[in-house]
């Protein structure tokens, strides 16, 4: 079925155009945005004619992108990882983590990825294809839909850090920013939005310049080039420097402190001359470090760092009067990796 036949893919203004050309009076529109947002599929709208949903049927429309499949929970924390599918066939993931400022989906924008890192288990297949904007959308209202409750919303915070470079699928991502964020709908202040990347310096920029503001949340994971280079590929078309550059533009347009976000690998970039040479980098910089102990991906063979070394890290780290905290591993036990429960579907390995 044609993406283009996703009504979560249009915004209010764009439905009113919808309704009016298929010769229905232009309040229909904010009913149909309504039933959308609260994850509702043709069937379920009650207070819109018969004929017109048939209508919509018959053309090929859909009303929502995603559809949840299977669930992991977390006996340990309570944190959810959800495999969804979408029209087309293809499987992507996402993972509720529940704190007690409120509960974070972490979202992807694509299927698959290009950047070619070398810890994560998104990339081993490459990029299959970018999700739409309702198809990003439609994550986060499937799982709110079913976790909200009479006092309180299912899906508090989103963080762009699923499969796929939100970056490297710039247009869809900013209209999903825009449709979550819209006062008729989820409502969602793009201020609890985080958008993680690898570094695609111009589009950051040309974030700050479209007006955008989400959390920039950069991938890093090295002190210095030549280390970069050996576990990120997109290294070699961005320099450190360039980011610094990026992020720095970023922040004087937005006023949004950067995280950087720093997985631990051990033997790799672990080391307490890396702590240093990293305190060096980021100094006079409005940010805050994460530490992430690595997720084992067995198709990598990379090992994370043990508690010693990050703890460690991170002490030299704030000795150089540098804001950093370890990141708390949630859902170790319902294969937390990235990627990892899609490719055992596609391999045969899990059932849906």
């Amino acid at each position: 079925m044609s993406q283009s036949k996703l009504l979560l893919d249009m915004n209010i203004d764009e439905l009113s155009g919808f309704v009016l050309a298929h010769s229905q009076p232009l309040f229909r529109a904010k009913q149909l945005y309504e039933w959308l947002n609260k994850g509702a599929d043709l069937d379920e709208m009650k207070n819109l004619p018969i004929a017109f949903l048939s209508t919509l049927k018959d053309e090929g429309y859909r009303a929502q992108g995603v559809k949840i499949v299977k669930r992991l929970t977390s006996q340990k924390d309570g944190t959810i990882k959800y495999l969804y599918s979408l029209s087309d066939g293809n499987v992507i993931e996402g993972v509720l983590m529940k704190y007690k400022y409120g509960n974070t989906l972490c979202v992807s924008t694509q299927v698959g990825c290009r950047m070619g890192c070398v810890f994560c288990a998104s990339t081993l297949d490459g990029l299959v294809r970018n999700l739409t904007a309702g198809e990003i959308l439609g994550q986060v209202i499937a799982v709110n839909r079913e976790n909200s409750t009479e006092d309180s919303r299912g899906v508090t915070n989103i963080v762009l850090m699923g499969s796929g470079e939100p970056l490297d699928n710039y247009d869809n991502v900013c209209k999903f920013l825009s449709l979550v964020s819209d006062e008729k709908g989820l409502n969602i202040s793009r201020r609890n939005v985080s958008l993680s990347t690898c570094g695609l310096c111009e589009k950051i920029r040309q974030l700050a310049d479209d007006g955008y503001s989400p959390t920039m949340t950069i991938s890093l994971h090295a002190p210095n080039d030549e280390m970069r280079k050996e576990i990120m590929p997109i290294a070699k078309k961005y320099s450190i420097s360039d980011i610094i550059s990026a992020v720095k533009y970023y922040f004087d347009k937005t006023g949004r402190r950067i995280i950087f976000e720093y997985s631990m690998i051990s033997g790799k970039n672990d080391t307490e001359d890396c702590a240093r040479e990293l305190a060096k980098v980021i100094k006079g910089l409005s940010c805050h470090i994460n530490l992430i102990p690595l997720n084992y991906v067995k198709e990598r063979g990379l090992d994370g760092s043990s508690k010693k070394n990050i703890y460690r890290f991170q002490a030299i780290l704030e000795g150089h009067g540098v804001s950093v905290t370890v990141r708390r591993s949630m859902g170790s036990d319902i294969e937390g990796a990235c990627g990892q429960l899609r490719r055992k579907v596609l391999e045969g390995n899990e059932s849906l």
